[in-house]
């Protein structure tokens, strides 16, 4: 596969998953920046329905798909240009005893410049998402120009990247080890393979494609659940910087004042369901790709 269609199969991975959940991305940014206020999902959506309409709780959606699409592009792009030049910097015995390390170390890479892309957009994202309703345009375009214009306070374009690294680039590093082992011919993915060993017991061919996606599916938000729980306290860390409150802290100082438990917990129940659904999807699209290629799906027997 060429470098290009792996930038391509990102944009669609990445890019329509994303802005698919923007209700749950909405309600989870805002019960971590006013728990009070959003104690939960369904009284969260409940209450920005009540106050801003149907409409409210898909505020940001075009800096999601936009920022994310760009995100998925230089991810599974650089990723397989930066496996391939680790690869042969390594020599062909390393590269296939350390192989682990080099999808990690490749991954990590990739995300790195992934996040410089999305940064900007994250930021204008989260900023329309829990700003009151009427404090802050909803519009891209205006939402940026504000973004720019009140940049010292903002932080706007790249004040959030390091909790951003701290956020993606874990669970990148996660899911792509998990990637390469699915597709690795002596080293199944775990994950699927546990479903083929304790649930589906068959012989995989036994069972239908959409059985097959299915069980890709839970494996892949089985997975996401993890990768959520270990970045939930970067990703509540981008939430409370877009915060007015917040001008001018330190990431240290906005740690002390909310407290670790509460950006490890705060609405981390919502972005296990969030980020187990990207995941799930993001992998359900993969395998429907190799599928539609007729390379078969992950995992089983």
């Amino acid at each position: 596969m060429s470098y290009s269609k792996c930038l391509l199969g990102g944009v669609l991975a990445c890019g329509i998953t994303h802005a698919a959940v923007t209700p749950l991305d909405v309600a989870k940014c805002n019960m971590q920046v006013d728990p009070a206020k959003y104690k939960g999902l369904v009284s969260g959506l409940r209450t920005i329905i009540a106050e801003e309409g149907a409409i409210g709780v898909w505020k940001g959606v075009t800096p999601t798909f936009i920022g994310y699409s760009l995100q998925g592009a230089f991810k599974y792009g650089l990723y397989e240009i930066f496996k391939d030049q680790y690869s042969t910097m390594a020599g062909e015995e390393n590269a296939k005893k350390y192989k682990g390390l080099i999808w990690c170390l490749g991954s990590a890479s990739a995300e790195f410049f992934a996040d410089i892309a999305l940064c900007p957009l994250e930021m204008v994202k989260v900023k329309v998402q829990t700003s009151p309703a009427g404090t802050w345009p909803t519009s891209f375009l205006p939402a940026v120009a504000k973004m720019s214009a009140q940049s010292a306070e903002t932080r706007f374009p790249f004040g959030s990247i390091v909790p951003l690294w701290s956020r993606q680039i874990p669970y990148t590093v996660a899911k792509f080890y998990f990637f390469e082992k699915a597709s690795d011919p002596d080293d199944h993915n775990p994950v699927v393979q546990l479903f083929y060993t304790h649930v589906f017991t068959a012989p995989k061919e036994t069972y239908s494609k959409g059985t097959q996606l299915g069980i890709t599916f839970a494996s892949g938000y089985s997975a996401g659940v993890i990768c959520a729980i270990v970045s939930h306290p970067a990703d509540s860390l981008v939430s409370q910087l877009s915060k007015a409150s917040n001008k001018g802290k330190s990431i240290g100082q906005i740690t002390s004042d909310v407290g670790l438990w509460n950006l490890c917990t705060k609405g981390l129940g919502t972005r296990v369901l969030m980020i187990g659904t990207l995941t799930g999807l993001q992998w359900w699209i993969y395998d429907t790709f190799k599928s539609s290629m007729g390379l078969g799906t992950t995992g089983g027997k």
